[in-house]
Formats: C-alpha cells, sequence, structure tokens
C-alpha cells in the first residue's frame, strides 16, 4: 500500500526541501485510448470504453471529435476515442498495480524512459497492448488496441518528478539515468 507521508518524507530529505507544500505532488492520472482506424466501428469503440473501466475501475468518458477533419474522415462530434481521470485513492490503487503488476508484465521489460517527461515534470507512459493488465481477460479480447497514461505532477521539474516517481517505485531503466 502506498503511504503518502512516507512518499513525502522521502522526497524532502532527498531534495532538500523545507517547505511542505512545495513537494512535488501526484494531482492526477489519466488515461487516454484513441480509437483511430477503429472509431467508425460501434463494437471497437465499446470494447475500449469496457477495457478502461476495468483497468481503472470507473467510466470513461467517450472523447469527440472537435472539428472535422477531410483527410482522416472525421466529422465534428464523431466519436473518436475514450479517457478516465484518476483522482485521490482510485490513482493511488491504479499507480500502485500498474507498478507492481502490470509493468512486469511487458515482454522484454527494461525499465521505463526517461525521455517522456515534459517542461513542467508531467510524465506520458504509452502501452501498445491492454492486455497486460490483469483485469483483462485475454480470451474476450477481439481488438488490441494502446493506451496514453499521462501523469499530472505539480510543484514539479524533470528532476523533482522523477524523485517522486522513483519514490513510488517506478521502474526507470538504469542505463538512461546515466546519461538523461
Amino acid at each position: 500500500m502506498i503511504n503518502i507521508k512516507d512518499i513525502n518524507n522521502k522526497i524532502a530529505t532527498d531534495l532538500g526541501i523545507k517547505n511542505p507544500m512545495a513537494l512535488p505532488r501526484l494531482e492526477k492520472v489519466v488515461i487516454n485510448v484513441g480509437a483511430g482506424a477503429g472509431a467508425k466501428d460501434e463494437s471497437y469503440l465499446k470494447e475500449v470504453v469496457s477495457t478502461l473501466a476495468a483497468i481503472s475501475g470507473q467510466k470513461p468518458v467517450v472523447t469527440r471529435a472537435k472539428k472535422a477533419i477531410a483527410g482522416f474522415k472525421i466529422r465534428e462530434n464523431d466519436q473518436i476515442g475514450a479517457m478516465v481521470t484518476l483522482r485521490g485513492q482510485r490513482m493511488l490503487s491504479f499507480v500502485e498495480r500498474l507498478i507492481a503488476i502490470t509493468l512486469p508484465r511487458i515482454r522484454d521489460f527494461k525499465g521505463l524512459s526517461l525521455k517522456h517527461f515534459d517542461k513542467q515534470g508531467n510524465y506520458t507512459l504509452a502501452i501498445r497492448e491492454q492486455i497486460i493488465f490483469p483485469e483483462i481477460v485475454y480470451d474476450k479480447v477481439k481488438h488490441n488496441h494502446g493506451m496514453q497514461i499521462n501523469f499530472r505532477i505539480v510543484n514539479s521539474s524533470k528532476n523533482k518528478s522523477i524523485a517522486l516517481l522513483s519514490a513510488f517505485g517506478m521502474p526507470f531503466a538504469k542505463d538512461e539515468e546515466k546519461n538523461g
């Protein structure tokens, strides 16, 4: 079980931050799936929504196109994917399951790249197949799809975010830590 007080104490000593309000904090986790070519297929979108609901434990929102794009054959207000925003205890539970159970199930896993941080210290993780999650029943999967998992971190920079996610137990690649 993730204990936020222990993590905050560890980060405060590691980074030398005395003010608890200046510590980096995981605000939310957003899981996003773009339907892509499967957006026109109603069963594909239903499977994406059910997958996200099983993984996150909460009902996803179906995302719609804001404007028409003729090159992609998308009209305004077409369904183009689904997303879930996790906060609080659900977020911590998801992060714990992701780190302890899901990431070790990735084939040939050597750690997560440190190149996916933005300037504000947010981290984006791309997953190619949803079947690495233990909540998904492999026999019922008709379509494989990937997803993006975005960790929104406040009061942060890249180094502070690395310290925070490492305190959570996020397995970053060892060879990149020396170069990155």
